[in-house]
């Protein structure tokens, strides 16, 4: 399947080009210019410095400066900064709406929001100092956005559809893109099978004892299992059958690094495993679940990559770490060499929602290099193992939670994206009503 949902759809526009008007033209600014006037609203846009040549075009004022007949936006300094340095951020309320960077008295909206946007789709506060988890991960309960009750709100497009209506007062005969929702669903598997490419069980009664705690089957069926019964975590047959039922546009990202505390599936040369990633690459779109060091070590990354490319016999060029290992911008900058043009990790483990505040894919800003890299990122906003292991929620509770977060992203015309995993979808007891969780998440984004 084509990755359709990276599409948009466009109305005519007037002809014309808005002027943003700076003392400097710096990259921060034509990144997130970038992003929120052109990505979200379509428009064509420049970045003047100087003030002779703004002519008789709709120009938005991102200065100190007072020009006649624009669109005020009185800036803060991070747009115009190099390097990175803690702030102290203030959020209030804007239209129902958080707002931080608030802006000064004449500008035509109360904060910048050019440099908010940016402080939180770079994710500099995760460049700043901080305790990781286990891990070695940024927690959610550490972020802005949770601090402050918005990780549930795709606060950037929020914004931008806010500042749309504030500019149509301004230049009444302007026209933005209308962007249709859409939604993708992606499956990571981490463990695709219980039995084998576990070398030689180590010992029969850990091997079994190890199995039965994920399985819940019987030492009778799990027997059945050694002698050539279907293994129990193999449910890829009803995974494709489901994402065909819905129409679903899907990826699955297989891991092929070495065993490990944290990695626990098969070799890559083990030839029940071969045979599964070729068939699943062979119908939907596919990429890599590197290994649970990989996000540090971008030697392994770039072995791990290789095998998958001689299985298929084609470039990867999708990722997403294991673990939701993100270490800025190390993670990302390891993936240069690799030929990896598309992340999926971008979201939380710990908590669903929208770590970068956006609900829709955009390039990744090095902010130590300060410039804007190739490495397009697809955020994510719900996880199974997130809902039910880091949330303990029940299915029905899960079912409210990802309902409101579907419908903040169908609001603003963005991409809802879903992970899960084969593990949480096994055929039991306990798993079959997240199996009715998945469905019902078909159902509505859809």
């Amino acid at each position: 399947m084509a990755c359709q949902f990276l599409l948009v759809t466009f109305v005519i526009m007037e002809a014309g080009t808005i002027k943003i008007f700076a003392s400097v033209n710096a990259p921060r600014l034509r990144y997130i210019a970038g992003i929120i006037l052109e990505d979200i609203l379509g428009l064509e846009w420049e970045l003047i410095t100087d003030r002779r040549r703004l002519g008789k075009h709709r120009v938005i004022n991102y200065s100190g400066m007072n020009i006649s007949g624009a669109f005020k936006i009185v800036p803060d300094p991070l747009l115009f900064e190099t390097g990175i340095s803690p702030r102290e951020i203030s959020v209030t309320e804007w239209h129902d709406m958080p707002v931080f960077f608030q802006a000064t008295n004449g500008s035509d909206l109360p904060f910048d929001i050019f440099a908010a946007s940016f402080f939180l789709l770079s994710r500099y506060e995760e460049y700043l100092d901080f305790q990781p988890d286990e891990h070695g991960r940024f927690r959610a309960s550490d972020s802005l956005a949770f601090r402050n009750g918005f990780l549930g709100r795709p606060v950037i497009d929020l914004w931008t559809k806010e500042f749309a209506r504030t500019l149509l007062k301004k230049f009444q005969t302007i026209a933005f893109r209308r962007n249709d929702f859409s939604a993708l669903v992606t499956i990571d598997a981490d463990e695709p099978f219980a039995y084998p490419g576990r070398g030689h069980f180590g010992s029969l009664g850990g091997f079994f004892r190890d199995i039965a705690q994920k399985t819940g089957l019987s030492g009778r069926k799990h027997k059945r299992t050694l002698q050539g019964e279907k293994d129990p975590y193999d449910v890829f047959d009803y995974i494709d059958e489901t994402l065909e039922r819905f129409g679903a546009d899907s990826i699955f990202f297989f891991p092929v690094g070495d065993p490990s505390e944290y990695d626990k599936n098969p070799s890559y040369r083990n030839e029940a495993y071969r045979e599964l990633i070729l068939r699943i690459s062979g119908k939907y779109p596919t990429g890599i679940h590197p290994s649970y060091h990989s996000a540090e070590n971008s030697s392994v990354m770039i072995t791990e990559t290789g095998r998958l490319k001689s299985l298929l016999g084609s470039e990867i060029t999708r990722n997403r770490f294991h673990y939701l290992r993100i270490a800025f911008p190390r993670s990302y900058s390891s993936l240069d060499d690799t030929g990896i043009t598309e992340d999926y990790s971008m979201g939380y483990p710990d908590e669903p929602g929208f770590r970068a505040g956006i609900a829709r894919p955009f390039f990744f800003y090095n902010i130590i290099k300060d410039e804007v890299t190739p490495l397009r990122i697809i955020p994510f906003q719900v996880m199974d193992c997130t809902l039910s292991e880091n949330k303990g929620l029940d299915s029905e509770s899960a079912k409210i939670l990802i309902s409101k977060i579907i419908k903040e992203v169908k609001d603003t015309g963005g991409t809802f994206v879903s992970i899960w995993h084969n593990t949480s979808l096994l055929d039991n007891p306990d798993c079959r009503k997240w199996r009715d969780v998945f469905e019902y998440t078909l159902t509505r984004s859809s």
